[in-house]
């Protein structure tokens, strides 16, 4: 009804398709850091290949670096925790920020962000989709993920951004080493025997329609267009997710 709209905090919603990730995390940053303003951001795939890590990972530790290398495949340190993915077009993002006061009762602890998230897409799995669930901070089916989440929490404001394998390339997931630190129900599986793959489950359009119908049941939805906005003029923002370069790796392996 209209008053419940009213009484709904208002989302600003922004869609994107193909946005380099880079970009995508230099905007996510900067939407966190200089907006007052709750925003959901969904890419439908980036431009090639690239892996990105959390603020704190070790290259040496999570990926290939002679592959990564010999196959120029972009590395990004991004400014959220979490683990290492590598992302391709067949990825979908979704990201949320939001201020502190945007979900009713919501304590800015990373377990009950994540609680939350996992309510809000069980709406998106429901009708026998599936066996969706929160395992250890990931999204599953069955016992396989398919959906990794990083988070940050500042004093106001909050973003959760999930990476979603829609589709991908076995031989991309070769990059990666086996984390030393893995989350207890991947019981030592490899990649592939590890993860699935989303578009076995529902096309997606369905997917991205279904998130979208989640989130305007909790929030009053604004936009939907693919222009973020301008960042605000007096800004001395400076994003810190970044891409590692020849020389960053270079002093890992020794090398000069």
């Amino acid at each position: 009804s209209e008053s419940k709209l009213l009484s709904l905090p208002m989302m600003n919603l922004i869609r994107l398709k193909g946005a380099s990730i880079l970009q995508q995390l230099h905007l996510e940053e900067r939407l966190l850091r200089t907006s007052l303003d709750n925003w959901c951001i969904i890419n439908d795939g980036t431009t090639k290949p690239t892996i990105v890590m959390g603020v704190s990972g070790k290259p040496e530790e999570l990926v290939k670096i002679e592959s990564v290398l010999r196959d120029d495949i972009p590395v990004i340190r991004r400014f959220t925790g979490g683990g290492t993915v590598i992302v391709d077009q067949d990825t979908i993002f979704v990201t949320f920020i939001c201020n502190r006061g945007a979900v009713p009762g919501l304590q800015l602890y990373p377990q009950p962000i994540y609680s939350w998230s996992g309510r809000l897409y069980e709406k998106v799995f429901r009708g026998g989709v599936g066996d969706f669930r929160l395992r250890e901070n990931d999204y599953v089916l069955g016992d396989r993920k398919f959906g990794g989440n990083a988070q940050s929490i500042t004093k106001q404001r909050w973003i959760l951004h999930t990476s979603f394998l829609w589709d991908y390339k076995t031989s991309n997931m070769a990059y990666l080493k086996h984390p030393e630190r893995a989350p207890a129900y991947r019981q030592g599986r490899s990649h592939v025997e590890f993860i699935c793959r989303l578009k076995e489950y529902m096309p997606k359009s369905t997917f991205i329609d279904r998130t979208i119908d989640a989130v305007g049941l909790e929030f009053a939805l604004n936009g939907g267009g693919s222009t973020p906005p301008p960042p605000p003029p007096t800004s001395k923002f400076q994003p810190s997710s970044r891409a590692l370069t020849r020389q960053d790796f270079r002093a890992l392996t020794g090398e000069t």
